[in-house]
């Protein structure tokens, strides 16, 4: 199984018994508020998380989406992922329980995996997209020194309304 270690985290594969915790942390609002109703549904979380499991076997493997496991009470507090693309580029994404929010948890996830996408798989530049007005995920994005690349105008229609989104990204060279 694959694991990264952090001073308070455990960045590991999914296994079944995350499913109850991923489905819970889907089915809050807050968590919902930037996502189509139909991405909510707790039959796409059963099934996203075999596929992630499916995923971590893949050979040679393009997708680490991993659950986020605190050390301290064993317990899932979220995932973190990075999806290897063409041309040494790869997209990141991150999603944690609320109750899981406001201890910098989610910085300390993705600054480790950004750190292993640079340092042991070699990608060249790491991107994010996310909902413009999801400001606590643009803030991570900059807080692990990403900058904003670009920003879709009516990019994404749900819930019966057109979004903007905002791109992220870095490169291995501003990361070194």
């Amino acid at each position: 199984m694959f694991k990264i270690e952090t001073k308070r985290l455990i960045l590991r594969d999914m296994t079944p018994n995350d499913e109850p915790d991923f489905i819970a942390m889907s089915q809050d609002v807050k968590y919902q508020r930037f996502y189509d109703e139909s991405d909510c549904d707790p039959n796409k979380y059963k099934e996203l998380t075999y596929l992630f499991i499916a995923q971590a076997s893949e050979n040679p493997r393009t997708s680490y989406q991993l659950a986020v496991e605190c050390k301290e009470s064993s317990q899932f507090v979220g995932t973190v992922c990075l999806r290897l693309e063409d041309n040494k580029q790869a997209s990141m994404g991150c999603a944690f329980s609320r109750a899981s929010q406001g201890r910098k948890l989610s910085y300390e996830a993705a600054l480790a995996l950004a750190d292993f996408g640079f340092s042991k798989l070699g990608v060249h530049r790491i991107y994010a997209e996310t909902i413009s007005k999801n400001l606590p995920a643009i803030n991570l994005c900059k807080s692990l020194g990403m900058r904003q690349e670009a920003h879709l105008i009516e990019h994404r229609f749900f819930k019966n309304q057109w979004w903007d989104t905002v791109i992220l990204a870095m490169l291995r060279t501003e990361w070194l």
